[in-house]
């Protein structure tokens, strides 16, 4: 991989973790699992994902109208773009080049520059362009991640040790329903496995996390995620959340979740895909039921808006 310019040696971690990805943890790992699967490839397996689930939850008629209109219904922002590039610079360092290309410092107002610029993207076809300054913030979030001592006696990259982005496939017992999921990294952690989630994030705050959670759905992904793993691989696994914040000093934490948090996730992804199944046996998938609203219990009237 050719280094971009006043690029930084690769961190141990990361070399380590190109070195042992889909390969640290098969003696979980059925062997047709290992092999490397392109993220085309494992978009091209009709199976649900959580994704789908939370369209679901938004509404199945929203759910049907985006996957029959994906193009329309796939529009992300600047701050969902930056957080694939940072995904892809923390646990995939070495292919991250694979997939990105740093825009030139070209003036597209001269003939040379757009020539240049022509050039640089025909040679960079399919490739996201990312600008000098987001590749100096990756970077500085890249020496966070590795400077990052948690409160257990562990430090943020033991949690980015391990496979990374390993498919996993299952058939729901109950609802017959085919599953898919794609753990960034499944780690052991003091002996234990561990499916481990990496988030970039406005705030590492706990309570500003948890709202990311419901928001999100990260909750239904925890449940949905150990299951698939358990069911797959016959062995209990944890799951943890390593959050990053994407502004300076670009602060890191992890959370570890709890039994009750993954229980509840796990609730909610069976609702959800029992829903789905009762979608696809009627092939009628409703919008939004009719509502009533009144004021929550702890508004005070009195400090009601005009």
């Amino acid at each position: 991989m050719a280094n971009y310019p006043n690029q930084s040696p690769i961190p141990d971690i990361f070399r380590d973790i190109d070195i042992v990805a889909n390969t640290f943890f098969n003696k979980y790992l059925p062997e047709e699992e290992t092999k490397p699967m392109t993220e085309k490839e494992y978009n091209e397996i009709q199976a649900i994902r959580r994704s789908d689930l939370l369209k679901i939850r938004r509404s199945p008629a929203y759910y049907w109208w985006a996957k029959n209109n994906p193009e329309d219904a796939y529009d992300p922002s600047p701050a969902q773009i930056f957080g694939s590039a940072a995904h892809k610079y923390i646990l995939e360092w070495s292919h991250f080049e694979d997939e990105y290309a740093l825009a030139p410092n070209v003036d597209k107002r001269t003939k040379a520059g757009r020539e240049e610029w022509e050039a640089f993207r025909e040679a960079n076809e399919g490739k996201t362009v990312i600008t000098t300054d987001d590749l100096d913030k990756l970077r500085l979030m890249q020496e966070a991640i590795c400077e990052h001592k948690c409160s257990n006696g562990l430090e943020a990259k033991d949690y980015l040790r391990g496979t990374i982005e390993t498919p996993i496939f299952w058939t729901d017992p109950e609802t017959g329903v085919e599953c898919k999921i794609r753990p960034d990294v499944v780690a052991m952690i003091d002996g234990r496995p561990i499916i481990v989630d990496y988030k970039t994030v406005s705030s590492c705050d706990e309570r500003s996390f948890k709202a990311e959670c419901r928001k999100f759905g990260y909750k239904i992904q925890a449940g949905m995620y150990t299951e698939g793993f358990a069911l797959t691989h016959f062995a209990e696994v944890g799951f943890a959340f390593v959050c990053q914040e994407k502004t300076p000093p670009y602060a890191v934490r992890v959370f570890n979740c709890g039994p009750d948090f993954i229980e509840q996730g796990n609730r909610q992804f069976h609702e959800l895909l029992r829903q789905y199944k009762q979608c696809c046996d009627e092939g009628f998938w409703p919008g939004y039921a009719d509502g009533f609203l009144d004021a929550d219990p702890w508004e005070d009237p009195a400090e009601e808006e005009l």
